[in-house]
């Protein structure tokens, strides 16, 4: 395993992600629906983000600009988990180069998601908790700023890995692959570290929104006034928890397909069905519903997604009233 893997000998844990399947119908049909998911979504997210490109208020509010983020880093999300998925099927070998690229790209968005959903909830609390202060708190630089930590945060243990494997062989990007994450994996403790920092990110987020949620709970029993921002303010952040977790669901992808692997084998048919359905409902969907939590309930967003997703086929645009 260490030798077709091409790592060494500490990796004797992991299966084989990647194994040649003949192409008939239904495996035809399953890619079929799998790419087109993906794509028709990341269709919709790109419509979405040309809507809050459109207005201007959009660029200057922090709450679009982290909803914008979250957009962005699922659209790239999607697109390059469809391109590996697709050179996986087709047993493709590529350049190291490229498929070390194209696995930090997914790892870091992969990982920015729960982060901009502690963002976003921190943002709700401080506009209701301290709504006078809120302009001076979250602005629009103070947000890109937060925004260049969280991608800070989520690669720097893609990094290590990297920068291990560049140490040990200097050459290894010169190469030729079946690509995976795992092929970054040298030692054990490799993967340890990965599920040790998952845990973290998943602990402190959760700890951050459900803290966002006691409190704007409190403060929205306790006001006398704007009584409905509190509430809408309480529906968004608990739509962040229901968000995190499906984020946790997609987190535990490399968990369910090992013990797949361990109890059907990877030769088996039942394992590959399996493995499929554990990628489409586990891995893509969860990251289709950004749009559909978010973008439909607002009521500035969601009119001028669609008009801009039917090509513009009404008279007016739309006009944006950012609460």
């Amino acid at each position: 395993m260490a030798g077709s893997n091409g790592t060494t000998g500490d990796v004797s844990f992991f299966f084989q992600q990647i194994f040649y399947q003949e192409m008939d119908v239904g495996l035809s049909t399953k890619t079929v629906l799998s790419v087109l998911t993906s794509l028709f979504f990341f269709v919709v997210n790109c419509v979405m983000l040309f809507a809050l490109s459109s207005k201007r208020i959009f660029h200057e509010t922090p709450r679009y600009i982290l909803f914008g983020h979250m957009l962005m880093n699922d659209s790239v999300l999607l697109l390059v988990t469809t391109i590996m998925y697709l050179v996986a099927l087709c047993f493709l070998p590529i350049p190291k180069s490229i498929c070390t690229l194209l696995v930090f790209i997914s790892y870091c968005t992969f990982r920015n998601a729960p982060l901009t959903l502690a963002l976003m909830s921190l943002e709700r609390y401080v506009a209701i908790c301290f709504p006078l202060r809120h302009c001076n708190i979250a602005t629009p630089k103070r947000t890109g700023i937060v925004l260049g930590i969280i991608w800070f945060l989520s690669s720097i243990n893609i990094i290590i890995d990297i920068l291990l494997v560049l140490t040990i062989n200097p050459d290894y990007l010169a190469g030729i692959i079946f690509c995976t994450l795992e092929k970054l994996y040298l030692f054990k403790w490799q993967l340890d570290k990965h599920q040790a920092f998952d845990v973290l990110y998943f602990v402190s987020v959760a700890g951050v929104i459900i803290f966002t949620y006691i409190s704007i709970m409190i403060t929205a029993r306790s006001v006398s006034s704007d009584k409905d921002s509190a509430k809408k303010a309480l529906k968004t952040v608990l739509l962040h928890l229901i968000q995190l977790g499906l984020c946790l669901t997609s987190f535990l992808y490399a968990t369910i397909e090992r013990t797949l692997y361990m109890m059907t084998g990877s030769n088996s048919s039942l394992f590959i069905n399996l493995r499929y359905i554990n990628y489409l409902f586990i891995l893509i969907l969860p990251r289709c519903l950004s749009p559909l939590i978010y973008g439909m309930r607002d009521e500035a967003v969601w009119p001028l997604f669609k008009y801009f997703f039917c090509y513009r086929s009404g008279k007016v645009k739309p006009s944006v009233n950012v609460h």
